[in-house]
């Protein structure tokens, strides 16, 4: 054998090897490559910004929006126009050419048919006005599993079917900001400081009852009393899509993960998984949103027990090879731990007073496949399906050209403009989401209905 036929790995130079290696690696060496990736970063995030640093959201065709987002014919669609000049006409790019229109403008034709067209149509998607916005969570300890991307697309699917969302991000590496092009600055600007209110309520209240005890209260150091004035309002910002806002993270986040279990060791009544939910209650917000979607951390710490916690549905995305089966396995195996052992902690003295147990309870909980190739992972997503059954969703994500083609736009597939490919390829690559869409809709609405026919029943008695 030659050494041209050689695997490249044999045969390598010592000397050459050293010769090629570059100088030891320092602290101050890591600080210059994560200066670099910033920059990189930076440049390409940039692309598509308009002259102001702003993210614009791309135009919809008359034949996108009678396809997917309003069930009306293109005649009629055209024809309620013409007879109606007050509505959004939209913009002609060539004498006599398709017209287009912003999402704004979108969202005003949606509620004119709502309110003047067919009631047999779907115009507007089904939300019970008596009721809060439902939390969706999206995790999975795995990286690489579409995560991020999961919960951006069913965040912007919902948006597209005219729901009002709220994305918060709590994985510090921001992700899911980068892709809302959301801006910020320091931990003081993410989800941290509605954790730190809450803790610092509880320490009130606990401070209270140790001065009526004749205890020497514990001290509210500057941290928490500047959270104290700090409301979820100051932290949504709100992004390119008209109808979703962003409570973003950045780096600084991460320092949650050492904060939150010194607090907990100084109180430990302070039920610090119900931080988010109650944060997020107290301010209103789940009276002013449709839709919540928290992008968890991929790993099960402090952020990621809050996310889970206030979730409604959980999504838990994984690809279909044995690795990342054995992975999500594992997740929920860890998710049963987590949870159990703080039921068994909480219950123990609950029981001991007399008083009503806790439980956690989810309204939903289902897996899907993203990044799928049927031609190489049919088999394996069927046995999956089997092992899982109705815990997985039917419809799996397809890896496409135009999947990854956004990813590498930083866009996501429903803000790439179909004239980059053609018709037929935009379709096929957006199928697949929304069917993902679709199979999650189906769980919030049954969860909605399901509480609006308790809470019927409950008012009848």
């Amino acid at each position: 054998m030659s050494r041209a036929d050689l695997p490249p790995y044999f045969n390598i130079s010592p000397d050459a090897a050293l010769s090629s290696l570059q100088n030891s690696v320092s602290t101050q060496d890591f600080r210059e490559i994560a200066e670099a990736c910033l920059k990189g970063r930076t440049d390409l995030a940039s692309r598509g910004l308009d002259a102001t640093g702003a993210k614009n959201l791309r135009l919809f065709s008359t034949w996108e929006i009678t396809k997917y987002l309003i069930p009306v014919a293109p005649a009629h669609f055209r024809r309620v126009l013409r007879t109606h000049p007050d509505l959004p006409q939209g913009r002609s790019e060539t004498e006599g050419g398709a017209k287009w229109f912003t999402f704004d403008e979108v969202l005003r034709l949606r509620a004119h048919f709502g309110a003047e067209g067919s009631k047999a149509k779907e115009y507007l998607p089904y939300r019970p006005e008596s009721l809060p916005a439902k939390i969706a969570a999206v995790a999975n300890f795995k990286g690489g599993v579409g995560k991020t991307s999961t919960a951006a697309h069913l965040a912007m699917s919902a948006a597209l079917d005219g729901y009002k969302v709220l994305v918060i991000d709590l994985d510090s590496q921001g992700s899911m900001t980068s892709i809302l092009n959301g801006q910020v600055e320091d931990e003081w600007q993410t989800v941290f400081p509605l954790i730190a209110r809450h803790y610092a309520m509880h320490l009130r209240s606990e401070n209270q009852r140790r001065l009526d005890r004749g205890e020497a209260p514990l001290p509210l150091d500057e941290t928490l009393t500047e959270a104290l004035d700090i409301s979820s309002v100051d932290l949504i910002r709100p992004t390119h899509w008209p109808n979703i806002d962003l409570i973003g993270a950045q780096l600084n986040l991460y320092w949650s993960e050492f904060q939150i279990p010194v607090w907990r060791l100084a109180a430990r009544s302070w039920k610090l998984w119900d931080a988010l939910t109650e944060a997020l209650e107290a301010d209103g917000v789940l009276d002013q949103y449709d839709l919540i979607v928290l992008d968890t951390p991929p790993a099960l710490g402090y952020l990621t027990i809050n996310g889970l916690a206030a979730a409604d549905i959980l999504i838990v995305p994984t690809g279909a090879s044995f690795v990342e089966f054995d992975s999500t396995g594992r997740f929920f195996d860890m998710m049963h731990s987590a949870f159990e052992s703080i039921e068994e902690g909480e219950n123990m003295a609950a029981r001991a007073l007399g008083r009503a147990e806790l439980r956690f309870e989810w309204d939903a909980v289902q897996t899907v496949i993203t990044r799928y190739d049927a031609s190489q992972q049919a088999e394996m997503a069927g046995l999956m399906q089997a092992y899982l059954g109705r815990r997985l969703s039917p419809f799996r994500q397809d890896y496409t050209a135009l999947i990854g083609q956004t990813g590498e736009q930083v866009h996501g597939i429903y803000e790439a403009d179909y004239r980059d490919f053609n018709r037929d390829t935009y379709a096929r690559g957006r199928a697949t989401f929304d069917e993902t869409y679709a199979a999650f809709k189906q769980l919030l609405i049954g969860a909605w209905r399901r509480d609006e026919l308790a809470q019927a029943t409950s008012a009848a008695e």
